[in-house]
């Protein structure tokens, strides 16, 4: 597959993606399915999977751990310039430590807390999310590779 091809390909599962959490955001009112983070995962993702920050260990456990963390500043200490900093430094120190650094989601802490979000906010967007994320670009993979060993007629 050339460049051309890959590109599209890579922006139609972006699509697929972020598209399927925003039509299910609409859906089900009371949750919220969608979060702008998932934009910048998608390019992983999509555009570059085999990278080490497009894994599904790190797209998932690294949202959840960077989203945790800005859960419990905005519970527990507050918001407020240096806690944003503390905790954005906290995330990425956890992602790196833990090796399941995904850049993207080293914004969710700023996210969460200028948004004081709650708990709930862990399961759905970020689990929900980050996981169907994963699930679509493995889906892709698949048909990609299905579309490289077949010979054009």
């Amino acid at each position: 597959m050339n460049r051309y091809h890959r590109a599209i390909f890579s922006g139609a599962g972006a699509f697929i993606a972020i598209s399927m959490l925003c039509f299910a955001s609409d859906l089900q009112s009371q949750w919220l399915f969608i979060m702008a983070p998932f934009g910048a995962s998608a390019v992983l993702v999509f555009g570059v999977p085999a990278s080490p920050l497009a894994q599904p260990r790190n797209v998932i456990f690294g949202h959840l751990l960077t989203a945790f963390i800005g859960l419990l500043f905005v519970q527990f200490i507050g918001v407020s310039p240096m806690s944003l900093g503390c905790a954005t430094a906290l995330a990425v120190s956890g992602m790196l430590v833990t090796e399941t650094t995904h850049p993207p989601a080293g914004a969710n802490p700023l996210l969460i807390m200028m948004t004081g979000q709650t708990w709930s906010f862990l399961f759905t967007p970020v689990l929900v999310g980050a996981i169907s994320i994963v699930v679509i670009g493995k889906v892709m993979q698949q048909i990609n590779a299905r579309i490289e060993r077949k010979p054009l007629s």
